[in-house]
């Protein structure tokens, strides 16, 4: 945990995954904020999309800060009786319930050293457990039970001073290649942001971190992050980005029915209006430069995510005719 007690902070830890049988996508949400004015309070967060009912989920339910404690040494989060730790996440409040479990992944920055020495960030992303193995359950309102049997997801922890003007992020393990076999040890989870500075919108800045063919990627560097091509909207996102000799090229496209709407507040009391589908859609194709005396690049890797990847498009006003469930 990165608070120091101090107004002006937010905190958030959250697992994404999709249920490999059912193809139920589900989005758990631990989180505090210390407002410029106010108490701090924590909350817990569900949501949840269902692409054969068409049908929504969206929980939250708010605490005084009293109700969050924190360990660092073996790490250890409590909101009001919900707990996550490096091995799983379980929880109930309202109508809904999650019991989950997985092994401890390799972790991963999206934000450079540099960067994050020099405070220009103002949210600093990162994964505890970047591509894990997901077993357990979940339960729906009405008392529906989901077995999770083997969802590849992602555990996240970022926090910071303020969100970002606008931005989309997707995370897409589940894959298969170009003919539906399942592809292991490989993921890809980045974002792409805007920021005001100086009364404009400035951007986009694209860190991508991930796994392919057995090597860690991290497009990341300060120069790299700005040089990265990158078109975000509210159903999708399409990007390029290098790290050393290996690019990738990378579409996510999302139903816009399956769009979960929430509202972030930021410590100084700004709205932000986010959509969340965690049954979205990805084609990655993977390219390595072509050997020494040759031009051009070699394409290495086609990976698919069929209503598997997670995606998230935010910005500060509320879509028109999309309901925000929490």
């Amino acid at each position: 945990m990165r608070w120091d007690g101090s107004a002006g902070h937010y905190e958030v830890w959250y697992l994404t995954l999709t249920d490999p049988a059912g193809g139920v996508g589900a989005w758990i949400r631990l989180t505090m904020v210390a407002p410029l004015a106010g108490e701090a309070t924590c909350s817990l967060w569900f949501l949840a999309m269902d692409p054969a009912t068409g049908e929504l989920t969206g929980r939250k339910a708010t605490y005084p800060i009293g109700e969050l404690t924190a360990a660092a040494q073996p790490f250890a989060l409590c909101v009001a009786g919900a707990t996550l730790d490096d091995r799983g996440t379980r929880g109930a409040f309202e109508d809904v319930a999650w019991d989950l479990r997985w092994a401890p992944g390799r972790p991963y920055e999206h934000v450079h050293p540099v960067l994050r020495r020099a405070r220009i960030a103002k949210t600093v992303l990162t994964l505890p457990h970047g591509d894990v193995l997901v077993h357990g359950s979940i339960t729906l309102p009405g008392g529906r039970d989901v077995a999770i049997d083997g969802a590849r997801g992602g555990q996240a922890h970022l926090w910071g001073s303020k969100h970002a003007e606008r931005w989309a992020w997707a995370h897409a393990g589940d894959l298969t290649d170009e003919h539906g076999a399942p592809v292991r040890d490989t993921f890809l989870d980045g974002v792409s942001v805007y920021v005001p500075r100086l009364g404009r919108e400035v951007g986009p800045s694209t860190p991508v971190v991930g796994r392919f063919l057995g090597e860690d990627f991290g497009s990341r560097s300060p120069r790299r992050v700005l040089a990265n091509r990158s078109a975000i909207g509210l159903t999708g996102w399409r990007f390029e980005v290098l790290d050393g000799h290996r690019r990738v090229v990378g579409t996510v496209d999302a139903r816009r029915d399956l769009l979960a709407g929430v509202t972030y507040q930021d410590p100084d009391g700004d709205l932000a209006h986010c959509y969340n589908t965690e049954v979205a859609s990805a084609h990655l194709s993977v390219f390595d430069r072509a050997a020494s005396g040759r031009r051009g690049w070699m394409l290495r890797q086609t990976l698919v995510a069929d209503r598997r990847a997670h995606f998230e498009y935010a910005q500060r006003a509320p879509v028109p005719d999309l309901p925000l469930l929490v």
